[in-house]
Order: structure tokens, then sequence, then C-alpha cells
């Protein structure tokens, strides 16, 4: 009889099609298969570890394949830029960079009075590491240069060691900024220095301890802390500078004692700067499908204001507070000062991990969204390249701007051309028009800054879905947003990496552990408190844990199993060794009675033979020569007699019916077997193979058998070179499956001979 053909792809597909939901209804599968334990397994899938690959072999190897690659790795404009398509990518590039660079000019000016430092190092700022990111960066789409959150990070230190209560007749304004521009300079130095040897080891991976929850309350309190900083300048106030803890409540207390010294012209000029704004983001919003270009509202209002103060004489005239003297052309090369490093590691640290947390999060957003993988060690080295050589020309740290990076994508950037393009539009500015801007009131910067915050303050929001969603991840949120507020931005960046960490530890010591059942006529195990129809077999207890078992919590682990088995098992042991104690005392004291009457009964032999009187002498000699041998007979008894009652008392030990629980009236668990799921481990260390081992040791002793169950390769690798496997704890005793365990476990009620050739039908 011939084979039907097999069938096609088009007839499988429509053999698929047609019963569809039939099979979605229903879909059976059976399985017989032998029992398998772990030496059976191993046997059956020729089981052998996995060759250990020595990266830094791969590392030291020295070629010139090597070399071409570690090239193209860390200098990845090499790899793109020969294969830019000019024709469908430059124009979007062009509009997107001359959008990012209308921005960046305003923002460079307010962020630089951010960081307390003249206005013309923003733009300094927003030129050469713009520039440098376009050669090192493996994002397309992100914009690096000034941000609100790294800005008010360098004013912390520059005001916490360059104060403005310095300023006296010996300490000019002008020497001030020049010692502040040193410091921030020197501080990028050190940041790029921290982010580029980070990068260069292989260390971008430490971004995964910030999580979302945390970096969202951090820039939400550090968008706090800009505001506050930013209505000195709103209101015209002179203010002392803080830094430290508390320093923002302190300044906050200190606007308000001081409201009614403000500069009311100073107040309209940001009022009026802020709603112009406002009004500008708004019809954006709503003409953004009909505009080819979003309205340049910061620039327009940048010029606008600068025209009123230049005609108005807003200076002089009114009190109001302007940028003053921005000088034309580049500056020179300056090198960092080395004795400043000690007072700013701590600080430098802080801001490069910050600043690499808010760029690699925004990057993978894009890469994501766009198709394309970022480089998170080479991100590092990126931004530490433009942070170090920024600093040596006088720029202070920056990172990624969220609001330009999305005007960059939505513009039609498609790779950091867009980026060289706006840092060259700034080099014409700061070369050619950045002197025309000296008008310009900081009152409008302030406001600039403060408008521009909107989408780091609305992350408030946050408290709300996280309630819904994670209350863990709130906790996080709350305590992260509370310590920067309360500590400032370093300190409160520390406490909140501290405490994630903490919370995922107590997470793990606080697992959810669970008694499992079987579904009926299935081989799945599930929680029996969670699905009703999940029974426990009968005789057996399977126990799980949901995280791994480690020291943090494997007391815990024994505890919650001992407990969620329904019997005291300490006190069961307890009872049980007091019992034989007693049963080997009273053999003792049966032993000492009986060595008593051999010796009354070897006395009470010796008088008989002088009372005897009318036996002759030579009965009385033979009775003599027999007693003193039975005398010798009697003084070795009692020793051996001792040694064969000890001797026999250990073989009443070995043997199982005199310590059973039932021979001794103590109860019996309802369950001859235990199984440990093991499925959730992904490492164990020797804490836990001890406490495994005590698992062991103390359900043997109430006569319960222990198996182990679906553990995973580098867990049983782990426990062999734990050396947890010996005599009485064998491969034998671990199982491929919940179920295989279960079934062996049924079919061999107490513990005794191992011999897994069975078949499981599942």
């Amino acid at each position: 009889m011939a084979l039907p053909d097999a069938p096609g792809p088009r007839d499988t597909q429509a053999l698929l099609s047609a019963s569809q939901s039939v099979e979605l209804r229903r879909r059976d599968y059976h399985v017989e298969r032998p029992l398998l334990n772990q030496e059976k397994l191993e046997e059956l899938g020729h089981w052998g570890s996995v060759p250990r690959t020595r990266q830094w072999r791969i590392w030291l190897r020295c070629s010139q394949a090597r070399a071409r690659a570690l090239l193209f790795q860390h200098l990845p404009v090499l790899v793109w830029l020969p294969r830019y398509p000019v024709r469908d990518w430059l124009l979007g590039d062009l509009i997107a960079g001359l959008s990012v660079a209308i921005m960046q000019l305003p923002q460079g000016l307010a962020y630089a009075l951010l960081a307390g430092l003249p206005p013309v190092f923003g733009l300094y700022s927003s030129f050469y590491p713009v520039f440098i990111y376009f050669l090192f960066g493996t994002s397309r789409h992100i914009s690096v240069g000034t941000f609100a959150v790294m800005s008010v990070m360098v004013g912390s230190v520059t005001e916490s060691l360059y104060p403005d209560e310095a300023l006296n007749s010996t300490v000019s304004e002008a020497a001030r900024d020049a010692d502040r521009v040193q410091l921030a300079s020197t501080l990028s130095v050190l940041v790029g220095l921290f982010q580029v040897g980070l990068g260069l080891v292989y260390f971008g991976f430490v971004v995964t301890y910030l999580s979302e929850p945390l970096v969202r309350g951090y820039t939400t309190a550090a968008s706090v802390q800009v505001f506050v900083s930013q209505l000195k300048y709103v209101f015209g106030l002179r203010l002392s500078s803080r830094s430290g803890p508390l320093s923002l409540i302190y300044t906050v207390l200190e606007v308000c004692q001081k409201l009614p010294q403000m500069v009311v012209g100073t107040v309209v000029t940001a009022a009026v700067a802020g709603v112009a704004l406002v009004v500008m983001k708004l019809l954006n919003d709503k003409l953004q499908r009909h505009l080819p270009l979003p309205i340049p509202g910061e620039l327009l209002t940048l010029i606008g204001a600068t025209g009123i103060s230049y005609g108005m004489d807003l200076k002089h005239r009114f009190r109001v507070d302007v940028v003053g003297n921005i000088t034309a052309g580049l500056v020179p090369p300056v090198a960092p000062n080395p004795q400043l490093f000690a007072k700013l590691v701590g600080n430098a640290f802080a801001i490069a991990v910050v600043g690499f947390a808010i760029a690699i999060s925004l990057g993978k957003i894009f890469a994501l969204k766009h198709g394309y993988r970022v480089d998170s060690n080479q991100e590092l080295v990126a931004l530490g390249f433009s942070n170090l050589i920024g600093g040596i020309f006088q720029c202070f740290p920056v990172s990624c701007s969220m609001s330009r990076s999305l005007v960059q994508e939505s513009a039609g950037g498609n790779t950091q051309v867009a980026g060289a393009i706006s840092s060259l539009f700034i080099l014409l500015i700061i070369v050619k028009l950045g002197e025309l801007f000296q008008d310009l009131p900081k009152a409008v910067l302030a406001a600039t800054v403060i408008v521009n915050l909107k989408g780091m303050l609305m992350q408030v929001t946050d408290v709300c879905s996280l309630w819904k969603a994670n209350r863990a991840d709130l906790l996080i949120w709350l305590v992260t947003f509370v310590a920067t507020i309360l500590l400032n931005l370093d300190l409160g960046l520390a406490v909140a990496v501290v405490f994630s960490l903490l919370l995922v530890v107590v997470r793990t010591q606080l697992p959810h552990y669970s008694v499992l059942g079987q579904l009926p006529d299935t081989d799945i195990y599930r929680d029996v408190t969670e699905y009703s129809e999940a029974r426990e077999v009968p005789g057996v207890k399977v126990f799980r844990s949901s995280a791994t078992v480690y020291f943090a919590n494997a007391e815990f682990y024994s505890d919650a199993l001992k407990q969620r088995c329904g019997v005291d098992v300490d006190l069961l042991i307890s009872q049980k060794k007091q019992l034989l104690k007693k049963q080997e005392q009273l053999k003792l004291k049966q032993l000492q009675k009986e060595k008593q009457l051999q010796k009354q009964d070897a006395s009470s032999k010796g008088t008989s033979v002088f009372t005897n009187v009318n036996t002759s002498l030579e009965d009385i000699e033979s009775n003599n020569v027999e007693d003193s041998k039975a005398e010798g007979r009697q003084e070795v008894n009692p020793g051996d007699k001792l040694e064969d009652t000890a001797a026999s008392g250990q073989e009443d030990a070995k043997d199982p019916d005199v310590s059973m629980l039932e021979t001794l009236g103590l109860p019996q668990p309802d369950f001859h077997s235990l199984i440990l799921d093991l499925s959730a481990l992904s490492f164990v260390d020797t804490v836990c193979l001890k406490s495994l081992k005590n698992i062991f040791c103390d359900f043997r002793e109430i006569e319960v058998e222990v198996y182990l169950a679906a553990c995973h390769s580098p867990v049983i690798t782990q426990l062999e070179d734990g050396h947890f496997f010996n005599a009485s704890i064998t491969k034998k005793h671990l199982f491929a499956s919940v179920h295989d365990a279960v079934t062996f476990a049924l079919q061999h009620p107490r513990s005794g001979s191992i011999s897994p050739v069975l078949v499981t039908k599942l």
C-alpha cells in the first residue's frame, strides 16, 4: 500500500485554517517515557559541561582584523558615514540640525546660568561635546549638550566652593567667575575620565542599577531643584549660596522672606516671557500637523526680549539684570587643575553616572523605535570623550537633552549629522552673533528654563500609575524623590541606589512560598491556594519558592517549608530523641540491676561452700576449684555483659523498628515524601547547600524522604562543585520534573531502594 504524499505548505495552511477553531478549544497530547532522574537524564541526553571560553584571550589577541574591529568599535563614524544615503537623509538631518540649534542657543545660555557660570560657556558646551559625540556616539537621534539636571548638579558644586558671599573688595565678580569656570572645566575632565575608564572596562552595565522609577524620581526631584534655583532670577533677589542637606528648604524659606525686596521689572519680564513661551508651545502642539517645522518660540522670545531690553534700557530704568558681556570667538584650551580632583571626585562620579543613565535610557528608546542597536559601553566612551575634550576647552559636563532629542527625531533627523550641523550653527553664533545677546535679561533665560521643566515636573503623575501597577516601584520613586529634595543631588542619588538594592534583597528574603497540587489529568502543579481545582497528591508534599535560595533567605526558606508542611518537625525530632534517650537510660539501668543480681548470686554461692560441714575434704577441695573457676568467669562476665548490651543497644538503634515513630508512640506525618521544586533557583551558595542538606537530614528523621526536582544545569553544576551529592544524597534524588518526582514517590511510599526504571504517563 503506497504512502500518501506529504502535505505541502499550502495544504498544511488550509488544514490549519479549517481546524483552527477546533484546535484552539482542545488540543490533547499523550507522552509515554521513562521516569527520569538526573542520572538517567544525563545518560539519555549525553550531558557534558559547557567548555568555558576565556574572554581575556580574545581581548589580548593581536591581529589586523582585531585592530580593525577595535577601530570600528570605538570610532563608529567610520562605519556609518561612508554608507550615508545623502539623497534620502541629508535634507531631514539638515532641518533637524537647524531646529535643534535654534533650541540649543537659548538653552545653552540659560543652563550656563543654572550652572553658576557666564552664559557664553553654555554656548561652548553646546559646540565641542556635540561634535565629539558625532564621531564616537552610537545613537542616531539623541541630542547631546547642556541639560538642566546636569547643570544644576554642576551649579551645586560651583556655588558651594565659590559662593556669592565671597564677593568683596578683594574678590571681584570676574575673578569669581574665572574660578568657577576653572572648577567646572576640571569637573568636566574628571567626569570624562570616569566615563571613558568605565566604558573601556565594559562597565556599561552599571546603569542597570538605576531602575526607571529611580531615574524618573531623581529627574523629577532635580527639576524641583532647578525650579527653585531659578527663583532668584525671576524675582531679582540676591540669595546666599547653600549646598548640602536641606539646602533646598532653606533656599525656599529665604525666597519667601525676601519677597518684599523683589524687583517688579524683573518679575514682569519673566512673566511676559513665560506666557509667550507657553502660548507658542501650545500653538506648536495644535498646529504641528500643518507646519513643516515647529515655531522656534524660544529663539523668537530671546530675540524679542533682547530687542525690547536694548530699546527700553531695562537694565538702568527698571533694574533688570542682563547677560552682560559675551566675548566673540573661541577660547584657547586650558589644562585642568589637578589640585581640585580630590574635592571633586565624589561629585564627578555621581554626575558621570547620572549623565550616562539619562543618555542611554533615551538612546535605547529611540533605538527600539527605529530598529537599531545602541552599545552602552561605547556610549560611555563617547560621553566621556565629549566631557573630557570639552573640559579642556572650558566646557562644563553635558549629557543628553530630552526636549532637543524629541525635536531632532520628530523633525526628520536620521543620524548624528544633524548634531554636527547644529554644532556648526552654534559655532557661527559664538564667532559672529553671540555679542548681540548682551542685553538679554536673565529673567527671560530663567523663564525659558522653567517652561522647559514641564515634561519632567509632569512625572509627578507617576505616583498614581505606580500605586496601581507596583507599590515597590512607587516606594523607590518616593524615597528617591524625597532623598534628593532633602539631601541634595549627590547624596540623594547614593541613598536612592542603596535603597533600591536593599529593597531587592528584602524582596528576595520574602518571596511567595507555596504548596503545589496537581491539576486534574495533567502533569502541571500549581499553588493549591490559588487554583481551586489543584489537589495535593496523597502522601506527597510539593513545595516551591518564587525566588532563588541564598544566604539572605535560606533560613526563611527552611522555616516556611516546615510551617507549610503542617508538621512541627523540630518538636517531633526533639521528642523522638528524648524517647530514644530514655530507652537507652532504661537499658543502662536494667544492665546495672542485672550486674548487681549476678554479684549477689556469686556471694551467696561462696557462703554455701563454708556452711556445708558434712562434705568431705575432697569434695570441699573439688568444690573450691569449681567455685574459683566460676568466680573467675564471674569476674570477667560483667564487663563482657556490658559490652554485649551496648552492642545489642547499637543493633537496636540500627533496627528500624526500634526508632520508628509508630514504635515510639509518636504521631506520623500524613505524607511520606517531600518534593522541593527548585525551578526558581538561578544559583546556589554554600549556605543554600547546607540548608538543603539539613532539610534532608531533618525530614529523614521523621521518616519522610526528600526529592529535588526541576533544577537547571548551572545549578546542578554548582551542586556538584559544592560536594552536595554523597552516598546518602545522590543524583537519583534529583528528577527532571515535579511530575517525575511525584510518580516515583507514589511508587516508593517509604524510603527504600531507588530504581527509576519506571514509566510515567502524561
